[in-house]
């Protein structure tokens, strides 16, 4: 996906997937196109500046809709809630485990070693790197 900078490009984004353009939608794109990988609280908080009034339920339903349309993917992050970003060039991730933290990695995923898995067709696979983002190592008393 090419780079949404601009509320033009937002709004052109929206177009080209056929979802129609709302200020809600508009707005939540927006922020999640500022970067970063955020939770559906951080981002209904941000957007809810901008526009007065805006729901975690409408967030939801905004970002259900973008993800089956390809315009944002969702990153896990066991125990703590579920990040967004703005779909874009395969990537992994890595995950601080004190804060939750998710930072890009542009690495591709291994292929399953010859003869696992020779039933299967594999589509994709998934790596993430676990450990303590440049914040909480430097915050971590020493060993």
């Amino acid at each position: 996906m090419e780079e949404l900078t601009g509320r033009e490009a937002v709004i052109q984004r929206l177009r080209d997937v056929g979802l129609r353009v709302t200020g809600p939608r508009l707005e939540v794109l927006t922020v999640l196109a500022a970067g970063g990988h955020l939770d559906v609280e951080a981002i209904t908080t941000t957007a809810r500046e901008r526009l007065g009034t805006l729901t975690s339920q409408a967030v939801y339903e905004m970002l259900r809709h973008f993800q089956e349309t390809g315009l944002v993917s969702k990153f896990d992050r066991p125990g703590l809630p579920a990040v967004f970003e703005i779909s874009g060039p395969a990537h992994q991730h890595a995950l601080c485990s004190v804060c939750g933290r998710v930072e890009n990695v542009e690495t591709t995923a291994p292929k399953p070693p010859r003869g696992a898995l020779p039933e299967w067709q594999v589509e994709d696979a998934e790596i993430v790197f676990k450990g303590l983002c440049p914040d909480c190592r430097t915050s971590a008393p020493a060993a």
